[in-house]
């Protein structure tokens, strides 16, 4: 590996160990065997280091959503047993890869002293409201338009933040995957009464 590569891994050991706001340049550097100046040439600044660390360890995270949709017990983009599959997958995550789940919240109530993660992470934001959607619905990232991102891929974003924090605060009486998608069955029941 380059500097660059060991930079990355070593700020990602950090962020696993110290978080964002005690992991400090010289913490990286000790970590991944490299040099100071080595994080400015190759990434700007220590943020935008740890910011792309933490991103690749979210997206990491994320892969193990879909996990399931290749076997053959997926169920049909769209339906209510692939809701219930992939939310099985996504708090399996927050169990299986609590610390960087931590990191998240870290970012958020730590925002006004960490604007440059935050900045960088809010690009990354997009990304991940795109991928939740074929995952759930079927398709692939490229076919989703703006105004699909926006209002499906920000419910979904919705359901992924508040459920993390439930599963962070107390796994014991967090919403299951089973409890959400039947809560999502009454929504579309109700919504069915309603309209006939």
């Amino acid at each position: 590996m380059g500097h660059r590569e060991d930079l990355l891994e070593g700020a990602k050991r950090c962020l696993l160990e110290k978080g964002f706001v005690r992991t400090t340049a010289r913490d990286i550097v000790k970590e991944s065997g490299t040099n100071l100046a080595s994080i400015g040439y190759h990434y700007g600044s220590k943020d935008a280091l740890l910011a792309a660390a933490y991103v690749d360890l979210i997206s990491a995270a994320g892969d193990t959503f879909g996990a399931f949709a290749t076997a053959d017990s997926a169920g049909v983009p769209g339906s209510l047993e692939r809701f219930r599959e992939a939310w099985q997958n996504i708090t399996r995550s927050f169990v299986e890869e609590r610390p960087i789940w931590l990191l998240t919240f870290e970012v958020i109530t730590n925002s006004d002293r960490l604007p440059t993660v935050r900045e960088h992470l809010v690009k990354a934001s997009d990304e991940g409201r795109r991928g939740i959607i074929p995952l759930l619905m079927g398709g692939s990232e490229d076919d989703v338009d703006d105004a699909t991102l926006r209002s499906l891929g920000g419910f979904y974003q919705v359901l992924l933040n508040g459920l993390s924090v439930q599963w962070l605060f107390d796994p014991e009486s967090a919403t299951g995957a089973d409890d959400l998608t039947e809560g999502l069955r009454r929504v579309i029941e109700g919504v069915a009464k309603s309209e006939s």
